[in-house]
């Protein structure tokens, strides 16, 4: 048998094998540090838009309507010939909007570079636009009024819920106020009513759905079933007791010193504040019992007229409902929002200032 003529690799050939294939690496390496530095990407993907959870959607809605109202009454006030009393309304209704907005975290902003053209005409000329009308703040302030009482009855955030009650009680304050001055159709207002307590068969009734993303459903006032609110305490109940009760009391008291039509205005308050203090009792399971807290009189606040006694007697009511709507159970708290509502209209009724948060003294 013949010897095998083969021979192994020279050593200095495998040594340059090793050295192609190490250049190859650094290579590598060098183009994925210094291509990113001259702005070109290796199949890397763009950063995707957060998708917004039902919260972002109901804070967003909300902003987005503050920002829209302010706007618009801004747009107003620059009309030719606008009576002063029309335009210092507008100017309320904007610092409002505002504050709105801020207090709801502002505009949504990703952070993400959408690289989107502008939409503003070149040289930063702007196009000359008819000034909106005070219609049509009237009509932003009630359809905005009205999604935040949806989005304050069925927020799942007590927080929140409480926040956007508060903001759809100025809406609505601004909106009334200012139809009255320029003769349009204000909101309709409904007189809530406490609910009856629920049978052991009834449950509360289901909150609307989105049925796109990014919508927020919306319910007229009063168009849902009324049910109690779920989450409210003894103290509470003993809170809200109290606090009609000695509305009742105080402005029955200062109705029997009153003559003809003051005298009537301030019963007919009395009277409905006794019948919550009554509804709120039964709703309690506490009417005719030794746990009532109801009281044969009460401390009446110090004021020097009557529409004194009634602002401090719903503001302290406006300070409670607020409270409890941001403690109580999703889509059950519709009454509480809307005596909110009822409590903010009526200190402008009786000649209080028009604030941006009802209820929320900490905000003032």
């Amino acid at each position: 048998m013949r010897p095998s003529t083969a021979t192994a690799p020279h050593p200095d050939r495998r040594v340059a094998r090793r050295a192609a294939r190490l250049v190859g690496v650094l290579t590598a390496l060098a183009l994925v540090v210094v291509l990113p530095a001259c702005g070109v990407r290796l199949e890397t993907a763009p950063p995707a838009e957060p998708v917004p959870d039902a919260a972002e959607l109901v804070r967003r809605t909300a902003a987005n309507d503050a920002l829209g109202v302010a706007e618009l009454a801004q747009s107003a006030q620059s009309a030719q010939g606008l009576p002063a009393d029309v335009d210092a309304e507008l100017a309320q209704v904007a610092a409002a909007a505002h504050a709105h907005a801020d207090a709801l975290g502002g505009p949504y902003d990703s952070g993400l570079d959408t690289d989107e053209p502008s939409l503003a005409p070149e040289g930063g000329a702007q196009e000359s636009a008819e000034p909106a009308t005070p219609a049509e703040v009237v009509g932003a302030l009630v359809d905005a009024a009205g999604r935040n009482r949806t989005a304050a009855t069925t927020a799942a955030d007590g927080p929140i819920a409480r926040l956007l009650g508060s903001i759809g009680a100025s809406q609505s304050v601004g909106a009334t106020r200012l139809a009255a001055l320029v003769g349009v159709p204000g909101p309709e207002h409904t007189t809530p009513v406490v609910p009856e307590p629920a049978s052991a068969d009834e449950s509360p009734s289901p909150s609307p759905s989105p049925s796109e993303p990014g919508d927020v459903a919306t319910t007229a006032p009063g168009a849902e079933d009324t049910v109690p609110p779920e989450g409210l305490t003894a103290a509470d109940y003993r809170g809200l007791i109290l606090a009609e009760d000695g509305a009742r009391y105080a402005l029955e008291v200062r109705a029997a010193l009153a003559s003809d039509e003051a005298r009537e205005r301030l019963l007919a308050r009395s009277r409905a504040h006794g019948e919550r203090a009554q509804a709120w009792a039964v709703l309690a399971s506490v009417s005719g019992t030794d746990q009532d807290p109801r009281r044969v009189a009460y401390s009446i606040p110090r004021a020097d007229d009557d529409a004194t006694l009634v602002r401090t007697i719903e503001q302290g009511l406006a300070t409670n409902y607020a409270s409890v709507i941001g403690t109580t159970a999703p889509s059950t708290r519709g009454v509480l929002v809307d005596l909110l509502v009822e409590s903010a209209l009526t200190l402008d009724a009786w000649g209080a200032a028009p604030v941006p948060f009802p209820g929320m003294p900490e905000l003032a």
